[in-house]
């Protein structure tokens, strides 16, 4: 029995010793940044943490304008191979002129782009944590404005910081650390930090866990002079070596909120500022300092000579309302509003109720859309449609944006019953208000429309490889037409085909091609989606709608979920693992009840070994994430050789069309040859652009090959 369990033991050892002989490349998943944080007009290092190998990054591409970064190598020595790092120093270089915010940033690799990580742009400086500040005693002294840049990385970690204060000065705490993580690839759980300011004898004074989202803010007016200190930790005392934070702790004016919370585009306006220590808080905008833009995004304020912390605001061309001093909180005193305008309003005490009324008739629909927890408001709203007597016709509480749920309420291509008077009512769920408790109303006829979001938000390829991307619709108000799909921005060396994505579908694709002879480098490019609507009058109206991109992220126990980012990335990166993918034909045409072939043959790197599987659609755990094959059109896995083991090279697919498969031109796709990276992740080879006729079924085709 020994013997057996030894000789096993030595196969298994064996196996794994050959499975990572000839393991597969991955670009780097980041993790994490430390510090998270810089100073405008500095230059500082910071260590970048992934999962898999940063060895030979060239370059570092950080949004937004004034922040640049180089990389640091460690140096080799005289005959030595390149190691296998996940850790690489970076020298982050920050302007003078730097908005403050959070930015993203990408690692170019030999092995392709990496993963979305964050850097924190602050005005103060930056105190890095020691090692030895677990205690009181040990705790780190820093002095007032700074911001704190540490990790909660070990067990039951708690970190001390000191800092002496004079009796009256007002102090706002602001802390950044689980909104950092929604972006991180392969966090799977998240931090909850809580902040406890202690007086010298270690008495608690002042506390705060959550404010925005899970993360800390809390403003704390000193009583006596002396020396106190910060404590932060996890509130369930977890940790993890990526939990990143930054704590600005500044002694001056620090912005929570506007209003109005929704800003004219192009124009000037008069905001209100909220939040704590404000000298000043009536400032008149300039357009071209703000610039504002259509949606919710974060602009810093002019204030004085200089720019506030970030704050987040709504930005429209529809004209915009104010809900007005006098007494709202009726049916029968309701502020009238008018459709197509945005209405801003604020829940300002406790057990607020708001009531607006509109004029609508009979056949009209509407949209309402509350726009509040997105853009940093503190409100949960409820909303209500009410008639006259005060009943229900309509509610909302939360509503869902693309692949993410949110806490504003939305009713959308809601009919109206009959002409008359209708009333929008508008709480706090919890029946909470206050200044910070903003919003704002866009009331506006409906129209059909649809929403776009790829998944992901960068693709892989090589020269002479492809990559693939899918773009999935959520159709609005009744919008059921076709949409074409385009793509901006397009480096040289590098094709896209853009597909459809069919009347009765939900999916289309790009397929990108890198030339053998391209320029390895990584590029930003813009997908798009464009549909013609017919009027009521009978004229046609082009819709032309942006594809949101989504990041992949690994849930715990092996699910796959999305966070939204800024762009879509597309990567040419030295030859990796597979360096071709060969399908036997560019057209296959197909009738209802038939089916076809296509040979599949990866050309795969000298001692590359492990297992690739193909398919025709993304997906995991028989969660179809990228479908663009016609409505009826499937593979058939039983009649196709999808694995290839070992070092097979040639596989097939095979193609049915069930009976009622519908009749299509020329749809794309494209075979995908998969290499797995772990449970969720997976590195995706595409074939060149493949285009599926199905034809009416008394019609006579040649097959697939």
């Amino acid at each position: 029995m020994r013997l057996a369990f030894l000789s096993l033991l030595s196969l298994i050892i064996c196996v794994i010793c050959n499975a990572s002989a000839n393991a597969q490349q991955s670009y780097p998943m980041i993790m994490s940044l430390d510090p998270v944080a810089i100073q405008v007009g500095t230059t500082t290092d910071h260590v970048v943490k992934s999962r898999y190998d940063l060895w030979g990054t060239t370059d570092v591409f950080i949004s937004g304008e004034g922040v640049s970064a180089e990389v640091i190598h460690p140096e080799l020595k005289d005959g030595e191979d390149p190691p296998s790092i996940t850790s690489l120093t970076i020298r982050v270089t920050a302007s003078a002129s730097a908005q403050p915010g959070v930015r993203d940033f990408r690692l170019a690799t030999p092995r392709g782009v990496s993963t979305v990580g964050q850097v924190v742009i602050v005005r103060d400086k930056v105190v890095h944590e020691s090692q030895a500040n677990d205690t009181r005693e040990t705790a780190q002294p820093f002095e007032l404005p700074s911001v704190i840049c540490g990790a909660i990385e070990k067990a039951e970690d708690v970190d001390y910081f000191k800092f002496n204060a004079t009796a009256g000065t007002k102090v706002t705490f602001h802390v950044r650390c689980m909104r950092l993580q929604n972006r991180i690839h392969d966090l799977q759980t998240h931090a909850d930090p809580m902040i406890t300011i202690r007086n010298a004898t270690g008495s608690t004074i002042a506390a705060n866990d959550n404010y925005f989202a899970g993360d800390c803010y809390l403003v704390h007016t000193f009583q006596q002079t002396g020396e106190f200190y910060l404590e932060i930790r996890d509130v369930r005392y977890k940790s993890n070596a990526y939990w990143e934070y930054s704590v600005e702790v500044v002694d001056r004016d620090f912005v929570t909120n506007v209003f109005p919370l929704a800003l004219p585009i192009n124009r000037a306006t008069t905001v209100e500022l909220i939040g704590s220590d404000l000298a000043e808080n009536i400032i008149n905008l300039d357009p071209k300092y703000t610039r504002v833009k259509q949606g919710s995004q974060s602009v810093s304020i002019p204030m004085g000579a200089q720019l506030s912390n970030p704050v987040s605001v709504y930005g429209t061309y529809l004209p915009i309302t104010f809900e007005s001093a006098a007494d709202n909180n009726s049916v029968e005193s309701a502020q009238e509003v008018a459709v197509n305008t945005v209405h801003n309003g604020c829940l300002e005490k406790e057990a607020d109720v708001d009531y607006f009324a509109f004029q609508a008739s009979k056949g009209d629909k509407l949209t309402i859309d509350v726009i509040a927890r997105r853009c940093g408001s503190m409100a949960d709203t409820y909303l209500r449609i009410v008639n006259a007597e005060g009943t229900q016709l309509n509610s909302s509480d939360d509503f869902t944006r693309g692949k993410r749920n949110y806490f504003d309420s939305k009713i959308e291509n809601w009919t109206v019953p009959a002409d008359g008077t209708y009333y929008i009512q508008l709480h706090d769920r919890h029946l909470r208000g206050g200044a910070e408790y903003v919003y704002a109303i866009r009331l506006s006829y409906d129209a059909p429309t649809f929403e776009l979001s790829l998944d992901t938000d960068k693709t892989q390829t090589t020269p002479g490889t492809g990559g693939v991307v899918f773009c999935r619709v959520t159709r609005k108000s009744g919008f059921a037409g076709e949409i074409h799909l385009h793509v901006d921005g397009v480096p040289e060396g590098v094709t896209a085909t853009a597909s459809r994505i069919l009347a009765s579908g939900n999916d289309g694709c790009v397929v990108f091609k890198a030339s053998s002879d391209v320029a390895k480098g990584i590029h930003n490019v813009r997908i798009y989606g464009t549909a013609e609507l017919e009027l009521p009058n009978g004229d046609k109206q082009l819709l032309t709608v942006e594809a949101a991109p989504y990041q992949e992220t690994y849930m715990p126990g092996g699910g796959r979920s999305h966070f939204p980012v800024d762009v879509h990335t597309v990567s040419i990166a030295d030859p990796s693992d597979l360096l071709a993918v060969t399908v036997s034909t560019s057209e296959v045409t197909i009738t209802p009840g038939g089916e076809a072939e296509i040979d599949v043959e990866v050309t795969r790197k000298e001692g590359f070994a492990t297992n690739v599987s193909l398919d025709v659609i993304f997906q995991h755990l028989n969660t179809v994430y990228g479908n663009s094959l016609p409505k009826g059109v499937k593979m058939d896995g039983n009649k196709s050789k999808i694995l290839l083991t070992g070092d097979l090279a040639k596989g097939k697919i095979t193609l049915v069309a069930d009976e009622s498969a519908e009749a299509v031109d020329r749809q794309l796709f494209c075979v995908m040859a998969n290499v797995s990276l772990n449970f969720v992740m997976k590195a995706t080879y595409a074939s060149d652009p493949i285009f599926i006729t199905v034809a009416p079924k008394n019609e006579t085709v040649d097959g697939a090959k």
